[in-house]
């Protein structure tokens, strides 16, 4: 056997088995201080000849190679490689050799396990509520256990915690406790971590932010607009807090757009705008501030009102004797009222009245209203308003009640006249709704709408035209005319009977009887025959004699004037009636004289102002005595003077014309008419003469028409635009003169025109340097004219008459000249002329 011993040491213990083959193993530390994460390998050396290499974990199981743990053997060593140790891998580890005859060896190696400083997942911010305690958390590992420390990092490092604040506190494991934190507490702190044996030390730096909720309030809380108006409405929120909260609208129907417009403004305010306002706009809206550390929330309240519309209001029909119901429907905020108007007599009807005959009543409630008619009459037929009023405004819509009915026949005649062979026209007419057909009968046989021998039929809308033309007896009688719709048939009866001619008139009277004329009155007969009265016949003659005369009514008037007569002669007068039949008989002969022939009444005079010293009378003829008026005999004077001047004027004319007269007098004058009788009674009449007037504008002028006038104003506004030409091109050289003579003439020609332009303007002025113009007048004789501008031509039977006087006005200095007066003359846009008058005197 072979000899063995063993010797053995401290720490490390080696067996050596002596044998004949020796293994010595070795490993390259005894002992190996590892950091919990960090990789490590060890060496085991094996001399001799093993036939393998193996290695125990502290827990004596054989280590198998894998990922973590690697095992690297040759023929002499092994290397156990640990990566990132954990601290379940501390202990004692055996490295084992065999060599071929079985005999082991091994060597051991301790492993021992620390934690180096660590922070584990320490977030940077930490964020807390404004009021809570919070808690500031620095995770930090080491074996042995770490010392922490907080500092605050704000200016100069503060150790923290502050005995003066109980506030702050360290808590076991290692956290930092801030009670009531407030925004004053936000910065960063520093958590600081050592581990004296190893002198090992280390900090993470947390920033702690103070979340403080938002703070919410509103300027307004309620709102009132009206819909439809386009109003806009803008809600204001304003809000604090940190962060800076996010604003959120809730609302009716509420999504961005051109309508609601959403802001955020500086200072935490924020705004909603409701533009255009709707009805459905009207309601609750929400604004909600939110952040970190909370939210809040104000309510806000929009009241819309809306003006009253009428929903509902359709026509309605209903038939005669029904009851007929007529609804009214609106909307509104607040809620309308309504009314009812009845167009026919302007008749209202609130809620809760009636009409005097209790027929129609009004119901209604929460905007509806029902109009009910109750024995529906056709007085009711027409427009009704309905009117839905509010504070806010109105609204009013109207309908048609329509009512139907049987047929009404609208005659007033039912007894027609005719004769044989003259047609007529029996006239059916009939009112009904709806439109009702008509039939004809005779005799219960129905005559076709195309007619007979001697019938026809002619139908309009209501109206049924029968047309008669008899040829014999049987065709005189009862005709039935039927009219039926829907609701019902009627039928009426006409007769068709015989006419005659008229009876004699009566009652024959004459009046305003004259030597020419008579008036003949007389009553209407009693009977017209069935047929109406054409016109009056009336006959007359002279006594004695057999050829009548004939004058004719004017239509049916009971007044005949006869004229023609002679004078103080005797006649006789007799009226017959003309029908469509015929003549009738002639009424009682009445007989009249005319009178005898006279001298005239008086003439009527008036009076009117002529041209210059002229005075025109107006003559008008009363009753001439039966013979024409051959003159009339003016006599007229002064009233200081007692010598009459005659003036004869012929009876065709209607005036008389007295001149030449005095100013500033007053005159008599007396008028006489004449006839081959005789002279009338006088005419006596008085006028004045005004003073002498000034000469003026409207006596240069009173004699041209329109025309003339107008084209004097135009040539004086042309002659107006000439002189201020002139006068710029002298004193400013420019206008429309300075342009034509540069253009045309040289330097020398133009200075040459110029001197004599400035000598023909200076003979535009008077010599004394006055600037009035000279304008020379040449007065003509007085022309007396009519209205119409037309010469006066005196009868040849007046008495010859003196030549108007000539006389030209006098200015002071006793010159005989004559001043025009001065016109202004306005052209307008529109291209009129105004003149207007000085009161400038010659």
């Amino acid at each position: 056997s072979a000899l063995c011993h063993s010797t053995g040491s401290l720490g490390v213990l080696v067996r050596t088995y002596s044998c004949l083959s020796v293994l010595q193993v070795s490993i390259s530390l005894n002992k190996v201080e590892l950091s919990v994460g960090d990789s490590k390998f060890i060496k085991c050396t094996v001399i001799g000849e093993p036939v393998k290499v193996e290695w125990f974990n502290p827990q004596g199981e054989r280590i198998v190679s894998s990922p973590r743990v690697a095992l690297h053997t040759g023929e002499d060593s092994s290397r156990l490689t640990i990566y990132r140790a954990v601290v379940e891998d501390a202990g004692i580890y055996r490295c084992q050799a065999t060599n071929a005859e079985g005999q082991t060896q091994e060597a051991t190696m301790v492993l021992e396990m620390y934690q180096k400083l660590a922070f584990r997942d320490v977030k940077s911010p930490q964020e807390f509520r404004h009021g809570e305690t919070a808690e500031v958390v620095c995770d930090v590992i080491s074996s042995p256990a770490p010392a922490v420390s907080w500092f605050y990092q704000k200016g100069n490092c503060t150790f923290i915690p502050d005995i003066r604040d109980s506030r702050f506190q360290v808590l076991p494991n290692n956290n930092l406790q801030i009670h009531k934190v407030t925004k004053v507490d936000e910065g960063v702190y520093r958590c600081e971590a050592r581990v004296e044996a190893r002198g090992e030390i280390n900090f993470v730096d947390i920033e702690v932010v103070v979340n403080v909720p938002p703070v919410l309030s509103v300027v307004q809380q309620s709102f009132n607009a009206t819909a439809d108006y386009q109003e806009s409405v803008t809600f204001t929120c304003i809000t604090s807090g940190s962060p800076d909260p996010e604003v959120t609208w809730k609302g009716q129907q509420l999504e961005r757009s051109e309508q609601y417009v959403l802001n955020n403004l500086e200072g935490g305010r924020s705004t909603l705008t409701i533009r255009n306002i709707l009805q459905g706009d009207g309601g609750d809206y929400t604004c909600r501030a939110t952040n970190k550390a909370g939210s809040e929330e104000r309510e806000l309240f929009l009241k819309v009102f809306v003006q009253p519309h009428i929903t509902q209001l359709r026509n309605v029909t209903a038939v005669e004797g029904s009851a007929a119901m007529i609804s009214c429907v609106a909307e509104g905020e607040p809620v309308p009222e309504i009314s009812w108007r009845r167009a026919s007599d302007g008749r209202s009807f609130a809620d809760g009245d009636k009409s005097q005959d209790g027929r129609v009543d009004v119901r209604g409630r929460h905007g509806r209203s029902m109009l009910t008619i109750s024995g529906v009459k056709l007085p009711d037929l027409g427009r009704f308003d309905c009117e839905a009023l509010s504070r806010i405004g109105g609204h009013q819509k109207s309908m048609f009640l329509d009512i139907e009915y049987m047929p009404k026949f609208q005659n007033n005649q039912t007894i027609f006249y005719s004769w044989e062979g003259n047609p007529v026209n029996i006239s059916c007419d009939v009112k009904s709704n709806p439109p009702a057909t008509m039939l004809w009968r005779r005799e219960r046989l129905t005559i076709s709408a195309e007619g007979t021998a001697n019938t026809r039929v002619h139908t309009t809308d209501g109206k049924s035209l029968l047309e008669v033309t008899p040829v014999s007896d049987r065709d005189f009688g009862r005709y039935n005319c039927t009219a039926r719709n829907n609701i019902g048939a009627k039928y009426q009866e006409f007769i068709l009977a015989q006419a005659d001619v008229p009876s004699n008139p009566y009652s024959v009277r004459l009046s305003a009887v004259s030597q020419r004329s008579a008036t003949v009155t007389f009553m209407k007969p009693d009977s017209h025959g069935g047929v109406p009265i054409g016109h009056y016949l009336v006959n007359y003659k002279e006594v004695g004699s057999q050829d009548w005369r004939d004058v004719k009514s004017h239509g049916v008037q009971t007044t005949v004037l006869l004229t023609g007569l002679e004078p103080n002669t005797t006649y006789e007068v007799r009226v017959a009636a003309v029908n469509g039949k015929g003549q009738g008989e002639f009424s009682h002969t009445e007989s009249f004289q005319s009178l005898p022939i006279r001298e005239p009444s008086p003439p009527a005079v008036h009076g009117q102002r002529g041209v210059g010293k002229a005075y025109r009378l107006g003559l008008v003829k009363q009753d001439d005595g039966g013979m024409p008026i051959v003159e009339y005999i003016v006599k007229y004077k002064t009233d200081k003077e007692d010598q009459w001047m005659t003036k004869l004027v012929s009876g065709q004319h209607d005036f008389a014309l007295l001149q030449p007269l005095q100013w500033n007098t007053r005159y008599e004058v007396e008028i006489t008419a004449r006839n081959v009788k005789g002279l009338s009674e006088p005419t006596f009449y008085q006028f004045f003469m005004p003073q002498k007037p000034d000469i003026i504008a409207d006596s240069l002028f009173s004699g041209l028409g329109l025309g003339p006038v107008v084209g004097l104003g135009l040539a004086g506004l042309l002659l107006v635009l000439v002189v201020v030409d002139v006068s710029c091109y002298f004193l400013r050289q420019c206008g429309l003169l300075m342009c034509i003579t540069r253009k045309i003439c040289s330097k020398k020609t133009t200075t040459s025109g110029k001197s004599k332009e400035m000598e023909e303007g200076k003979a535009a002025y008077l010599g004394d340097g006055s600037k009035d113009p000279i304008v020379e007048m040449r007065t003509e004789e007085e022309r007396i004219t009519n209205h119409d501008g037309s010469p006066v031509h005196e009868p040849n039977e007046t008495t010859p008459l003196t030549e108007p006087e000539k006389l030209p006005l006098k200015e002071e200095n006793g010159k005989e000249t004559l001043k025009p007066d001065m016109i202004e003359i306005k052209v307008h846009s529109d291209n009129s002329i105004h003149t207007k008058q000085d009161d400038s005197k010659a």
